[in-house]
């Protein structure tokens, strides 16, 4: 085999997968057939089985080369990190947050939402390989931010949930509401962090005071 024979071999994987990367975000995934991904590979649909299975097994691979390498990075980087947990909001969250949002990524993410009903098993794929390990990683920051007297103790710990509320947000608006009224999604992932923020590092006391003083009399 020559060696630029071999290379493309080797390369045959990544290729097939970037393929059926545009054809479910084309298509969608009850909409993507392997001889279109085959053919947008250039390869022939036998070759597809020769890596990949079932349409199934090959969006699965799509979710772990495009998604979850993200979420391992922002693992590795809270795990060697000595940043403050409100740095680790501010930086690598919110930046996670963005590079989603400004991605391709957040076309997998939008059709999840349309098609997850009808495919509970991809669902529960997604949530095991992306969702559960993002909700940990926000669970230990926030753990972290007030074992170091950082944060005090909010609910927002058993809700890490809405911290990346504002991204799916922002795919649902995308998809139905672009038109009518473009939404600047980096500027609200930034407005809606600076709000936790100010939640997480507010004195009790302080805010009790502020309610108390705003009742009517």
């Amino acid at each position: 085999m020559s060696t630029r024979s071999k290379r493309r071999k080797e390369q045959r994987p990544e290729e097939i997968l970037q393929a059926a990367l545009e054809e479910f975000i084309a298509k969608g995934y009850a909409g993507t057939r392997l001889e279109d991904v085959a053919k947008r590979a250039g390869i022939s649909k036998g070759l597809v089985y020769v890596y990949f299975d079932t349409k199934e097994e090959l969006f699965k691979a799509v979710i772990r080369t495009f998604l979850v390498p993200h979420v391992q990075m922002l693992r590795d980087e809270v795990d060697t990190s000595e940043l403050s947990s409100e740095s680790l909001l501010r930086g690598p969250v919110l930046r996670l947050m963005k590079k989603i949002i400004g991605s391709r990524m957040h076309e997998l993410i939008r059709l999840l939402i349309a098609e997850g009903p009808r495919h509970p098993d991809l669902t529960a794929f997604y949530y095991e390989e992306v969702v559960s390990r993002g909700l940990a990683l926000l669970q230990r920051i926030i753990d972290r931010g007030v074992a170091r007297g950082e944060f005090r103790p909010t609910p927002l710990r058993d809700y890490p949930q809405l911290v990346i509320a504002p991204m799916l947000m922002a795919v649902v608006w995308k998809l139905l509401m672009e038109r009518h009224r473009p939404l600047d999604a980096e500027k609200v992932l930034e407005t809606h962090i600076e709000l936790l923020l100010q939640f997480l590092k507010a004195d009790t006391r302080v805010a009790e005071s502020s309610i108390v003083s705003s009742r009517p009399t």
